[in-house]
């Protein structure tokens, strides 16, 4: 019997129907938001994540890292990249969703 492939769209679709699943990938929605917001910014911008670097004084790999999920920045840091790529850092606090 062969494997049935389905979209990314689609296994997170299914994946979401799961409680537990839905709950821990809200939990990660923040470090989701900052991911997207740096490539984003960076694409906007127009620079490559080693001309992103020597911006901020560091090495590529560290941008690699943040942009896959696996960095941890300080905020002094994502206000650094901000300024490197042109706009200011914002975090807001809204109510949780009932």
């Amino acid at each position: 019997m062969r494997n049935k492939w389905i979209s990314h769209k689609d296994f997170k679709k299914q994946l979401l129907k799961n409680p537990a699943a839905r709950l821990e990938y809200e939990k990660l929605q923040p470090e989701f938001s900052v991911i997207r917001a740096t490539i984003e910014a960076r694409m906007k911008k127009g620079i490559t994540q080693k001309k992103l670097a020597a911006k901020l004084k560091t090495k590529q790999s560290v941008i690699s890292r943040l942009e896959t999920g696996r960095g941890n920045p300080t905020l002094s840091f994502l206000q650094r990249l901000a300024a490197a790529v042109g706009t200011r850092l914002e975090i807001n606090f809204r109510p949780l969703a009932s």
